[in-house]
């Protein structure tokens, strides 16, 4: 065969040039697709976690020791979204505007139910529900008396309690509602500020709520500061606790050259030790 002619040397150069450029091109669209379907997963993702926190579960954690010895601070749950149906304050942000509830269900006595404050709008309280609609409540030297009728307690006798590195005594009760739920409480005594009341009546719509930690717990008992819940604001059942821990306070606070590297370590180990692994994965209804 011949030499090509300068035509096909043109030709041979063209094709050439053209298939290093599609190969230059090909990492670039590759990353771009890559990019593109990194953002849709992550797209998809976030609205499959939406969804199953708006409609089944949301995490909450406590941070006070209202619920002492029910629930303790560092404790970490899931609030089952659908068991009294859906509001507004169902959703985050308090982005879907319902009139009331939807798909409502009422709350039962015994329930330890998170709800939105009805004072503070931007804050969720746990308590646990007393009072239903139509119930009178009063405290009398700290006992609960519900419908005319005092509630049974039994005496489990004085606990050393340990709060943020502190101890407190309680005297630590079982009490008993009348369809027979049982739940443990603490009382310092029964002449503290809030173990003395008038008798409220529980106004349609609402709940009466109350700490199981009675004698330090701002609840229901304090109408300036919560008083009835009303049932539009409750989100849900408190059903099981999923991680707890005691926290580490200022244990891995370090000084010197290594510092940094110190309280990496040091908090890898006291992490690790401060987790309640007897509560992970407990029933709140069953929690002692």
């Amino acid at each position: 065969m011949g030499k090509p002619d300068e035509q096909d040397k043109a030709e041979m150069e063209h094709e050439q040039a053209e298939r290093l450029t599609e190969e230059e091109d090909q990492p670039v669209e590759k990353e771009r697709d890559d990019v593109v379907e990194l953002l849709k997963a992550m797209a998809i993702a976030a609205v499959i976690a939406l969804f199953i926190r708006s409609f089944m579960f949301e995490p909450f954690n406590i941070p006070s020791g209202s619920m002492y010895p029910t629930l303790l601070v560092g404790d970490y749950l899931f609030v089952k979204k659908w068991s009294y149906g859906y509001s507004t304050y169902s959703f985050p942000l308090d982005a879907v505007p319902i009139d009331g509830r939807v798909l409502d269900k009422p709350a039962a006595r015994g329930d330890v139910i998170v709800f939105r404050q009805p004072l503070k709008p931007g804050i969720d309280y746990i308590k646990r529900v007393i009072g239903l609609p139509g119930d009178t409540v009063q405290v009398k030297e700290g006992r609960v008396i519900l419908n005319g009728k005092m509630l049974q307690r039994e005496y489990k006798g004085a606990v050393n309690f340990n709060e943020n590195g502190s101890f407190s005594v309680f005297q630590k009760y079982v009490e008993t509602l009348p369809d027979g739920a049982r739940h443990e409480i603490f009382e310092i005594s029964d002449n503290e500020a809030l173990d003395d009341t008038y008798e409220f009546t529980v106004p349609e719509d609402h709940y009466f709520v109350m700490g199981d930690n009675r004698d330090q717990s701002l609840d229901s008992r304090v109408p300036r500061e919560l008083g009835f819940v009303p049932e539009r604001n409750l989100i849900g059942p408190a059903v099981t606790i999923f991680f707890s821990t005691e926290g580490i306070g200022d244990k891995c606070v370090k000084e010197g050259v290594l510092a940094a590297l110190k309280a990496v370590g040091c908090k890898m180990v006291e992490h690790a030790k401060a987790i309640r692994y007897s509560r992970i994965f407990r029933s709140v209804s069953t929690v002692e």
